[in-house]
């Protein structure tokens, strides 16, 4: 049990004194390790909102720089840090949030070489990443790793999210076979995303991070819950693991990790 000094009794009392969390439930926050993936749109929410809770240990994987067009949306980057690396200045911010907590910084790619790796030392992964190429990865990593980790996707005024916990819950690749081929999906940088929507989505997959860690409440898991801001609707589908998934199914025929072609979708428009 971590001894709390009296400055953090008082930072996170909040959490204390709730009756899911409590001081053991904190103790299990600063004690865990969180890896995210992409300190972007989601990323960003989540980073600040782990450092804020005092998740112990906090890894930021990105290779890009910030850029101008960043900012509508990916709230942990000021436009003093521009062409700055984005995993630089994520980890300024949250070690300005809370200076106790521990940040891993991976300026690199994820890739079939290097993500297992980096994801073993970690309790619970995040997905904020925006290509289908990286989310199969990461979804086949953690599978293979036995890692539980939260998946997270969003597109114009929609976002979709589920948890899955690798040998008891179903994986993406049991609702979703591979990435979609050329032209069926748009990028956010084709066709466009509310800057608001990776807040609200990157704060679930947080509180999914963190009820795993302090063990409250009901994960995502099974589940894939879809929302549409425009209408505020949202729709959780009930989902089941797949016996025939080539990953995590009876059979398994995916043995090993592979770097997907990322399919690029050319928006064409009509007169």
């Amino acid at each position: 049990m971590i001894n709390f000094t009296e400055k953090q009794l008082e930072r996170y009392s909040r959490h204390i004194i709730l009756k899911d969390v409590g001081i053991e439930g904190q103790a299990k926050i600063m004690n865990g390790k969180v890896l995210i993936i992409g300190a972007g749109g989601l990323g960003s929410p989540a980073a600040l909102y782990l450092a804020a809770a005092g998740v112990g240990t906090i890894g930021i994987v990105d290779s890009d720089t910030v850029e101008l067009s960043n900012l509508q949306r990916q709230i942990i980057h000021f436009t003093k840090d521009l062409y700055t690396p984005k995993a630089t200045s994520a980890a300024e911010k949250m070690a300005a949030l809370n200076p106790e907590v521990t940040i891993k910084t991976y300026y690199t790619f994820v890739s079939a070489d290097n993500i297992r790796g980096i994801i073993r030392e970690y309790d619970f992964v995040i997905d904020g990443t925006d290509n289908f190429a990286a989310k199969f990865l990461i979804n086949d990593a953690c599978v293979m790793e036995g890692i539980p980790f939260s998946h997270g996707g969003i597109l114009r005024f929609n976002g979709q999210t589920m948890t899955v916990l690798p040998e008891e819950s179903a994986c993406l690749r049991c609702v979703f076979e591979g990435p979609p081929p050329r032209n069926a999906v748009p990028t956010c940088a084709q066709a466009g995303v509310l800057g608001a929507i990776a807040g609200l989505l990157g704060t679930i997959q947080t509180s999914e991070a963190l009820k795993f860690l302090t063990g409250a409440g009901t994960l995502l898991t099974d589940s894939m819950l879809f929302f549409d801001i425009l209408t505020m609707e949202f729709i959780k589908h009930k989902l089941g693991k797949n016996r025939e998934c080539g990953l995590c199914g009876e059979e398994p025929t995916i043995q090993e990790l592979i770097d997907e072609q990322q399919p690029v979708c050319d928006l064409k428009t009509t007169n």
